[in-house]
């Protein structure tokens, strides 16, 4: 065998098992996500989804890599799952669209890089989903 001609062929084997190596880790991301959403609703149970939520209801807001935004703090919160969620990075800075005073769902919302502000992805927004802390039964 020549000198270097191996290359080639170990350049096609490494394009055929680049989508494997991606779609492994991307799920591993996918499952870390799940788990900090769960975490995050923990002691929580969900309410009815809810097409838009007030300016008040949007404060704290937490991105969880390719799961969510969620919103809010306290009794309640709010989880959005927009389309294209894949893309959510908890170091983007979501830059919204908004109709109105209210953040709705098929408003749009876009990732810009924290360091550069170029801008990224462009996402539309998903129902919102209440969590409600459960009250404390009384130990009477």
């Amino acid at each position: 065998m020549r000198p270097l001609s191996y290359l080639p062929m170990l350049a096609a084997a490494m394009l055929v098992a680049a989508p494997g190596v991606a779609s492994a880790s991307g799920k591993d991301r996918e499952a870390r996500g799940e788990a900090e959403l769960a975490k995050i609703l923990e002691g929580r149970v969900a309410g009815e989804a809810v097409r838009c939520i007030g300016t008040s209801d949007r404060r704290n807001l937490q991105i969880i890599d390719g799961t969510a935004l969620v919103f809010g703090s306290g009794r309640t919160i709010y989880v959005n799952k927009p389309d294209g969620v894949r893309f959510l990075d908890q170091f983007d800075v979501p830059v919204f669209t908004l109709f109105g005073s209210q953040l709705c769902k098929l408003d749009q919302v876009e990732l810009r890089d924290r360091s550069s502000s170029i801008p990224g992805p462009r996402l539309t927004m998903g129902e919102f989903i209440p969590y409600h802390r459960e009250k404390a039964e009384n130990a009477d």
